[in-house]
């Protein structure tokens, strides 16, 4: 059943991480996922969701089509239904594909399976062309597997090495945290980025003798709640609480251990000089992604920004258009989110309103103030890649300190850096484009105590002009203001929430959370209880003190000039 090239597809996935994605000509048009616009993180779709992408189509699409897993029991969680697919299952045959009605149109109807929607996301969103064969690993919560995928696009499981490694992962912070309810079926989404910082604080290799048992119960044993293991209680770490340093020390093992069981199955099984890519919520483990590259196995390893399930409804339309189309591959860009909200009115009193230059912004993260920046439409994927973001100067330790009290977490997370392309390699090592915050290097100065984690490393995010002329230009007049083309980039968003994309969210956390201002397109508003901005207004030759607009009446954005 092959269809035109130019095919139209809207494609979702509906639950945990829910997302929905449009293609056109083979072009992602618009991602949007439903933990986006301060909704909780791991949301599924929800009726504005739907709203929101539905105002966003100009027709009805061609296809429509839905990932495979929706688990409403355990059968077709494993085996799918009439409509979903199911999890599990590798096969081009493993689909659903008929027509369905929709406004009153005939379309097609689409389904594949979960594992899939991560295999064709990844080789669909890499630079490998059509008909290049590849190695793929997916791992996440429940699937840790190797793959061949031949030049036709046939998929084959090589081998499932080790299962639920993502859930492993994240047990650990539970059982020493003392918070974490050792009865609960399932660990906290949030803990396995957690613990991907506190490993980081580990300073030893070997597992002492009363922790290689422990090793094997969370590697081996069959995953299930902590208190279903007999003696868990008594095992090292239970409950001492993760500033402990023993436990960090066996973070440290425990992940180097996770990555060197998929490393000797490679190592041993897989065939030299082929490339690699990378699916699943543990692709965003950018240690790892690190490892896989300096092991020298592969010719090139490729992470999508969207390698959690956040990029399943990105696979599954790609796997229809394939099917459909013969064509497996996409043109994207990461900023395909939706644009700002710009309705709605929110009171300008608190603020200071500037008419805004990168110089001005320069000049203001120079003297230390800490900044909300909102330019053009939202990035796909869980990291802030400079469009939703909050931007300080990288130098200080206290910068790093200030920024995670805005946050409300945990002091050991570090802060990531974002950096002009070709100052990547001076400061970080990094000596090609490394655009979606996916991998980790070793900072080569300590003047950027801010961004450069306990152990000398640094999750860099690179910037060209052709990527993000906004912040490239921001970087280029910081850079001329204070010799760093560097800045510190971390997620503007609510406590476990997604990315703010509205204007009264956005006031409202700016006050909340005491930023010191915020820029929407070309518009700069600075909060005049910041302690910080008064004393910049005081320094000699303040670039704000002179074109500073003063207004205390509500206004509309509209009105203010943003999008």
């Amino acid at each position: 059943m092959e269809v035109a090239s130019n095919v139209e597809i809207l494609s979702y996935n509906p639950g945990h991480d829910g997302a929905i994605a449009y293609l056109r000509d083979g072009h992602l048009v618009l991602s949007v996922e439903a933990e986006k616009n301060s909704n909780y993180r791991y949301s599924p779709i929800s009726g504005p969701d739907i709203f929101n992408v539905l105002g966003e189509l100009d027709e009805i699409p061609d296809v429509i089509c839905t990932g495979g897993w929706w688990p409403r029991d355990h059968h077709e969680y494993l085996r799918g239904s009439d409509v979903h697919v199911g999890y599990r299952g590798v096969s081009k045959s493993d689909v659903i594909l008929g027509k369905r009605r929709l406004f009153g149109k005939s379309v097609h109807y689409f389904s594949s399976s979960h594992e899939r929607s991560h295999l064709l996301c990844a080789f669909g969103m890499s630079s490998l062309p059509k008909g290049s064969p590849c190695y793929a690993l997916v791992w996440e919560g429940a699937i840790g597997a190797f793959y061949e995928i031949d030049s036709d696009l046939n998929i084959t499981l090589i081998a499932d090495v080790l299962n639920q490694p993502g859930n492993r992962y994240g047990l650990l912070y539970g059982l020493a945290d003392p918070t974490f309810p050792k009865t609960g079926p399932h660990f906290r989404f949030s803990d396995a980025g957690k613990l991907m910082a506190l490993a980081s604080f580990s300073n030893r290799t070997t597992p002492l003798a009363d922790e290689k048992k422990l090793l094997d119960l969370l590697l081996h044993e069959p995953y299930r709640d902590l208190s279903a293991h007999e003696g868990i209680e008594r095992s090292p770490h239970y409950n001492v609480g993760v500033d402990d340093p023993e436990f960090r020390n066996f973070a440290g093992i425990f992940s180097d251990k996770i990555f060197d069981v998929f490393y000797q199955f490679a190592k041993s099984n897989l065939k030299r000089g082929m490339p690699l890519v990378i699916a699943g919520g543990c692709g965003l483990n950018c240690d790892w992604n690190t490892k896989w590259k300096e092991t020298g196995l592969f010719t090139e390893v490729f992470v999508p920004p969207v390698a959690n399930d956040s990029g399943s409804a990105i696979g599954t339309a790609i796997d229809a258009q394939f099917h459909l189309s013969g064509n497996p591959k996409i043109d994207w860009n990461v900023y395909s989110g939706l644009c700002f909200v710009a309705s709605g009115s929110f009171d300008l009193a608190p603020y200071d309103l500037y008419e805004t230059n990168y110089e001005l912004i320069a000049d203001l993260l120079a003297n230390d103030l800490i900044i909300g920046w909102v330019s053009g439409k939202y990035e796909i994927g869980p990291r802030a890649l400079g469009n939703r973001s909050i931007l300080a100067a990288p130098f200080r330790e206290s910068t790093r300190v200030r920024l995670n009290d805005i946050k409300q977490r945990e002091q050991f997370r570090p802060i990531a850096p974002v950096c002009l392309e070709e100052d990547a390699k001076k400061w970080f090592g990094c000596n090609q484009p490394s655009p979606f915050m996916l991998f980790t290097h070793r900072a080569k100065t300590q003047a950027l105590d801010a961004v450069t984690h306990v152990n000398g490393t640094a999750r860099i995010q690179t910037v060209s002009s052709a990527g993000n002329r906004n912040l490239h230009e921001l970087l280029v007049a910081f850079k001329a203001r204070t010799g760093y083309g560097v800045l510190c980039n971390t997620s503007l968003n609510f406590n476990g929430k997604g990315f703010i994309n509205n204007i009264n969210d956005l006031s409202a956390y700016a006050v909340q959370h005491k930023l010191d201002g915020f820029v929407v397109e070309g518009k700069a508003y600075i909060l005049k209880a910041s302690k910080g901005y008064q004393a910049y207004l005081k320094t000699p030759n303040s670039l704000a003190a002179a074109s500073r607009t003063v207004s205390s009446s509500p206004i509309s954005f509209a009105a203010a000039g943003g999008l």
